[in-house]
């Protein structure tokens, strides 16, 4: 803890005004310091996990919390480490998922983002410079001390969680699962005996997670009983990679109709499902596995709200939104000013296009007449930059990246 020496009255009531105003930051300025801890140079496994990023914005948002009041308490003084539920728990994660302290560097990053708005606060509440030369220095060293402890209490949970993770059978699943999917050089024989689950047959991966805070494993693990249900599979492997992620290898079934996978997690509202492709043998429970990650980190991506979601429905959507930038450039360019149009417009161009571009067809499944069908594709033809029947396979695709987007499910 630094040394600390009580700044001024004046500079107190200061501190105490400021740290009331910064409880009450807006949300485009939470939204900037998440945007700048998620993209510091090895966040990226942390960024594409839509559960780890919900964990750090939760963290960030407690931390400032915590700062703030403590200054409203106790303007000026030391503040003591964050070590609440929101941090621990992101230890928790971190540590499942392989993640070492390094991550926590993300923390520094966010620091620098709250202390320029913290500045700007300063600012406003004086103009008198050695009042703003005491207030800066202060809470500059409040801020850094703050967020040094915090960094080491969590550190030293992070080595506890790891100790823990060493023992038990779940522990023992894990590592198993973990050399399977790193393609390490392990008997097929040594890994089925050690999970309880056969490797020569097809397999179809699942990850079902929360970005609840209150995420609850029981309902994870009723929505996979769900899915073996729905699947006929007679087993499945489970294995808890986080607080709020369960990944989930169901043997050899045909991908299940996802209505009624949407129906099964009425019970489970928080609960969310990325299914991936069939595939065969031990590189098919990798290959799998793989595929049902990239639909998941699709939505994170798109910051779709679609609850369940098939690979083998967004293979495509996934290699194009890739690159988000590019992917926005593509679909503007593709759509003009349907892109921004009304839902109608685009639902009729896609389903004109779905049906074989067969007019009644297609004003047949939307339950319209057919010119009224006509006349709508004669409207949203005229907002993009090229007739239909010349760019008709980049249109569909532009659509689908849209409706995903939207957070459509299909």
């Amino acid at each position: 803890m630094w040394q600390w020496d009580p700044p001024s009255e004046r500079v107190r009531e200061l501190i105490r005004r400021g740290a009331e105003i910064a409880l009450r930051s807006p949300d485009e300025w939470l939204a900037e310091i998440d945007d700048v801890t998620l993209t510091t140079l090895g966040m990226s496994a942390i960024a594409s996990d839509p559960v780890l990023a919900a964990a750090t914005r939760r963290v960030n948002r407690a931390n400032l919390a915590h700062w703030a009041e403590a200054n409203i308490r106790d303007p000026g003084a030391p503040v003591p480490p964050n070590l609440g539920p929101e941090p621990l728990a992101a230890a928790r994660d971190l540590v499942r998922r392989g993640i070492n302290e390094a991550a926590l560097h993300s923390y520094r990053t966010g620091q620098n983002a709250a202390w320029l708005r913290w500045m700007a606060i300063a600012f406003e509440l004086t103009s008198d410079a050695s009042e703003l030369r005491e207030l800066l220095d202060v809470t500059a060293r409040s801020i850094s001390a703050f967020i040094e402890a915090t960094i080491a209490g969590i550190t030293a949970q992070m080595a506890k969680e790891r100790h823990e993770l060493t023992r038990g059978t779940h522990a023992e699943r894990r590592e198993v699962v973990a050399l399977l999917l790193e393609g390490a050089p392990i008997r097929p024989a040594h890994a089925e005996h050690r999970l309880g689950y056969p490797l020569d047959q097809a397999h179809r991966a699942a990850v079902i997670w929360s970005e609840d805070a209150e995420s609850d494993m029981s309902a994870l693990e009723s929505v996979a009983e769900a899915l073996a249900r729905i699947t006929g599979a007679p087993r499945f492997l489970g294995v808890v990679a986080s607080a709020a992620t369960l990944w989930v290898w169901l043997p050899g079934v045909a991908e299940p109709e996802l209505d009624r996978v949407r129906a099964a997690m009425r019970d489970a509202p928080s609960a969310r499902v990325a299914i991936g492709s069939l595939a065969k043998g031990v590189e098919g429970f990798r290959r799998s596995h793989l595929d049902a990650l990239t639909a998941q980190r699709m939505l994170a991506r798109l910051g779709s709200d679609a609850r369940v979601v098939s690979f083998d429905r967004v293979r495509l959507v996934s290699l194009i939104t890739i690159d988000p930038e590019g992917a926005d450039h593509f679909v503007q360019h593709t759509l003009g000013d349907l892109a921004t149009a009304s839902p109608e417009l685009r639902q009729t161009v896609e389903a004109f296009l779905e049906e074989g571009c067969n007019a009644s067809r297609a004003a047949e499944r939307l339950r319209v007449h057919r010119n009224t069908l006509l006349r709508r594709l004669e409207t949203a033809e005229a907002l993009m930059p090229r007739p239909l029947e010349h760019d008709r396979v980049h249109v569909g695709v532009a659509l689908e990246v849209l409706r995903w987007r939207a957070g459509s499910e299909r």
